[in-house]
């Protein structure tokens, strides 16, 4: 490792959600994130690596690979190793995922749990937060979450992993796939009690969620403010299959077709000509190729047509829209054609992932996540102006605070889509013009290029952040 006197130069930042675990946390130098592993978790750590469970979940994509470290630790006073995670592209949380993806990351920690029994091992919390998404699949990305099974005794994760899990899947399948927003209200997961009185009465003839959802939620009311021992309940290595497979049965059971939302067929009902549609894909793809980004998020990007024009040149893009079924279909596409480099999440553009958490530090807001390289916005502005009454300098200024350079449409009043907004209202948008959408972003970028749609009214703009 470097000398002391070297690494009281440095400057260590422990990243704001990693704190909660006294196995060790994550620290950021420079744009590298590592891990201090703490010289309490060093015999679960040791197990982990010489049991073979490390190299049977990296081997099979479940957890992410990492490389120790000779860095001196920030703390070294309880260190036992430092360790470099190979990095994730883009973090998201579970209140930005469509049902089918928290499924799969729930599926995945059961998979990992039943691996990790067979090595002797447990996980000893299932959070949610510890999943992350890089290349098209759930990876558990907290090398520290694994201790020693000891057997007779329950698993003690169980609990969260109904509340970060299952209860929002069953609200979401049976309910609203909205509720799992109520992810983002509680981030320890949402509580059984509520997820009970939320759920359909029929709920409780299915045996797994009356179980672990309708019974878990009267059991923690009972024995609420009570001092529980650990081993009160003794359970064999086959009970605790038993439950894990239960589990797994369960959320596999729950489904949500995505279909009956605002714009789950949007390309199915726009006003866009086969040859305004075509010009518009050559015209993105062109600047795209000009530009040559690091990565792109797309706003508004509906079912992820115009993202996968990034995604085919091998450029990682965030594919972001408020419609859960659009993204659901996105997600389905993105398993189905094995893309590895697009993520589609649900988000809502007027009321952003805001930070939360302690010091609503612990989960970062969109902002904090950028800039991104490139933004694309195509079809939205109006949505944005119109739909949402948000003034041009006000989109302008967002924008460019989350992306370095823009590629932005541009709908006139006299297109029939903007017409279909002001049907039902006033048009009070006097200033919903060109003229003032090139004046205003010109205030925050400069405008490259600009192409007119053929057989459309609409216009393309190739733009970059001024002082980028």
């Amino acid at each position: 490792m470097a000398d002391q006197g070297t690494a009281s130069l440095r400057t260590s930042r422990v990243v704001s959600s990693s704190f909660r675990d006294p196995s060790g946390f994550v620290f950021q130098e420079g744009d590298k994130l590592y891990r201090q592993v703490n010289a309490v978790y060093k015999d679960s750590y040791e197990h982990l690596l010489n049991s073979g469970l490390y190299e049977n979940l990296t081997g099979r994509g479940l957890l992410v690979p990492h490389e120790e470290a000779t860095l001196d630790p920030p703390k070294p006073d309880i260190a036992y190793k430092v360790i470099r995670p190979e990095p994730i592209d883009f973090v998201s949380y579970p209140y930005e995922w469509c049902f089918s993806q928290l499924k799969d990351a729930a599926l995945t920690l059961l998979t990992i749990q039943k691996t990790s029994l067979e090595f002797g091992m447990t996980l000893k919390d299932c959070s949610a937060y510890n999943v992350q998404f890089t290349d098209g699949r759930p990876v558990l990305i907290d090398t520290l979450s694994f201790e020693k099974h000891r057997e007779g005794y329950p698993w003690v994760a169980y609990r969260q992993f109904c509340q970060h899990f299952l209860a929002p899947l069953a609200l979401m399948a049976y309910r609203d796939v909205r509720l799992n927003r109520l992810l983002q209200t509680y981030i320890d997961g949402v509580p059984l009690d509520l997820t009970s009185s939320l759920l359909p009465a029929r709920t409780r003839l299915s045996f797994s969620l009356l179980w672990h959802i309708h019974l878990h939620a009267r059991s923690q009311k009972r024995f609420a403010g009570r001092k529980v021992r650990a081993d009160r309940y003794r359970m064999g290595r086959l009970s605790l299959l038993g439950v894990i497979n239960s589990l797994e049965s369960a959320t596999k059971k729950l489904k949500w077709q995505p279909r009956g939302t605002d714009w789950i067929d949007y390309y199915e009902d726009t006003n866009y000509s086969r040859e305004a549609f075509e010009c518009k894909k050559r015209t993105v793809a062109g600047f795209l190729d000009r530009i040559a980004p690091a990565n792109v998020w797309d706003l508004g990007a509906n079912v992820g047509v115009f993202s996968r024009l990034a995604s085919e040149r091998g450029i990682p893009i965030v594919s972001l829209d408020v419609d859960p079924a659009a993204v659901e279909r996105s997600y389905l596409d993105c398993i189905g054609r094995q893309e590895d480099h697009l993520l589609p999440l649900v988000l809502d553009l007027t009321n952003p992932s805001p930070g939360i958490g302690w010091g609503s530090e612990e989960r970062m807001s969109l902002v904090d996540r950028g800039p991104a390289d490139t933004v694309i916005a195509l079809a939205l502005l109006h949505h944005l102006a119109i739909g949402n009454n948000t003034p041009f300098d006000k989109i302008a200024g967002f924008l460019s605070r989350i992306g370095k350079r823009l590629i932005v449409e541009f709908v006139p009043k006299s297109d029939s889509q903007v017409q279909r907004l002001l049907s039902t209202r006033d048009d009070i948008f006097g200033d919903y013009t060109q003229e003032a959408f090139e004046r205003e972003f010109g205030q925050h970028f400069t405008i490259q290029e600009s192409v007119p749609l053929t057989d459309s009214v609409r216009v393309l703009y190739m733009m970059e952040r001024k002082n980028a």
